[in-house]
């Protein structure tokens, strides 16, 4: 992070935080590079309430989109695979299908799967997981309606996930995209933290610290406008 063009990015990194519509055209001004840079969420939350602790794990579907390319894989039964094809998935399959996946081949960027053939894919957790490709009915990808998994997969579903240590990485779109609906998707992104934090009956605030970057940009840190 120290080439000339980043040391010419704006040096106020604004310690105190600012809301998300007074920071947008800040983060856009620091995209100084040649390809279109995401717009990232960067956030903490407090995982641990009392003796439990708190593990967010759910899908959101954008509604302005992501702005990238997701190739999407399907295993389900030969009766569905035509419908998956369909809906817009690149590689489709059933046993054969679980069989290359076995031996390493995992050529897609998110896996969706049938709860009938989940039993199969789920002995496979040593190549999936560490890739965190095993499909999950939280997150959408294991559903008998394939066409609509592979839809919203396409048109702009996210995961929102946080590590051990509490921390959230989240892509809300890309530079190129109206502050209109980087917006848009900045809410979808804070209606479904609020929603998770009811489900996990969460006592007091689940965000500790936010903050939004560029791809090659500077962090800024993000006041939330609601109490979540």
């Amino acid at each position: 992070m120290s080439s000339k063009r980043f040391k010419k990015l704006i040096e106020d990194n604004n310690t105190k935080g600012d809301v998300f519509s007074k920071l947008i055209s800040e983060i856009k001004k620091n995209c100084t590079v040649k390809f279109d840079e995401s717009i990232d969420l960067s956030l903490q939350i407090y995982n641990k309430q009392k003796k439990n602790e708190i593990n967010i794990r759910t899908s959101v579907n954008l509604p302005s989109g992501t702005g990238k390319s997701v190739k999407i894989g399907v295993v389900c039964e030969d009766s569905k695979q035509q419908n998956a094809k369909d809906a817009g998935a690149e590689v489709v399959g059933g046993d054969e299908m679980i069989e290359k996946i076995k031996s390493g081949d995992l050529n897609f960027d998110k896996l969706i799967c049938t709860s009938s053939m989940m039993p199969k894919l789920a002995k496979l957790g040593k190549v999936l997981g560490p890739k965190g490709l095993m499909p999950n009915p939280k997150l959408g990808t294991v559903s008998d309606d394939i066409s609509t998994a592979v839809k919203n997969a396409k048109s702009g579903q996210v995961e929102i996930r946080n590590d051990k240590d509490g921390n959230i990485g989240v892509s809300i779109g890309k530079k190129s995209f109206s502050d209109e609906n980087l917006t848009k998707n900045f809410n979808a992104i804070l209606e479904a933290l609020d929603k998770e934090k009811s489900n996990n009956n969460v006592k007091g605030n689940l965000i500790k610290n936010s903050f939004i970057t560029s791809t090659m940009g500077r962090s800024f840190k993000l006041k939330l406008e609601k109490s979540i």
